[in-house]
């Protein structure tokens, strides 16, 4: 008898774990301003978002997803499209898609945290397999520590904007139409008539060296 008993109470076990809803973890990392979505220990995907742009910064915490929206739509800001939207907190904060695609990737919203249509339909299909109340959202980071990056790429991009353009060869020099310098300058004078072709193999600069980047 004992031993009947022992079975029964092994296959509700198992039939117990068989029945076991898997638990999903997304990672919202605010200063990469990027998504992982982890099920069950195991790493599934990772997505670029967009969380709360300056003065609508996303929060920050551990959290447990409770609502799920296919069509939502905001009303609270001009009925705007919302769509597979994943509630986390209790006062509107939501992972959805966004038709802003071209902002992924740096701080945009008004703080939720956005995905492209295509992830945010994914992650949806995946939170209502497993069960939204098993899928914990855990955010970190800071959006100015991805707005300081982006302004620093942004000034490098500038600066290396203005470097002279080597190119590659006599023929190619003689293509360009460089057009009248900026500002006269003494030595050079006209820079696009004066400037002497160099030998082949040379670089070719498109403003002699002297001139420094901030003249192009």
């Amino acid at each position: 008898m004992r031993s009947v008993i022992v079975w029964l109470f092994s296959v509700a076990l198992a039939a117990a774990a068989t029945g076991a809803q898997a638990e999903i973890l997304i990672t919202v990392n605010k200063s990469a301003q990027r998504m992982t979505v982890v099920r069950d220990g195991q790493s599934l995907y990772s997505w670029p978002v967009s969380t709360g742009r300056s003065g609508y910064a996303t929060p920050s915490g551990s959290y447990t997803a409770f609502r799920m929206e296919a069509d939502h739509h905001s009303d609270e800001w001009d009925d705007a499209p919302m769509p597979h939207s994943i509630f986390f907190t209790k006062i509107g904060h939501a992972i959805h898609g966004t038709f802003d695609a071209k902002n992924l990737g740096k701080p945009a919203s008004h703080g939720c945290v956005r995905l492209s249509p295509e992830n945010a339909a994914t992650l949806f299909e995946l939170v209502e397999q497993e069960g939204v109340t098993k899928t914990k959202v855990v955010l970190t980071g800071s959006e100015q520590v991805a707005l300081g990056r982006r302004a620093t790429g942004t000034a490098r991009e500038a600066y290396e904007s203005r470097m002279p353009i080597p190119l590659n060869s006599k023929a190619e020099y003689q293509r360009q139409d460089y057009g009248q310098p900026r500002y006269p300058d003494p030595q050079y004078g006209n820079v696009r008539s004066q400037y002497v072709q160099p030998q082949d193999g040379q670089p070719i600069y498109r403003y002699p060296p002297s001139y420094g980047p901030g003249w192009r």
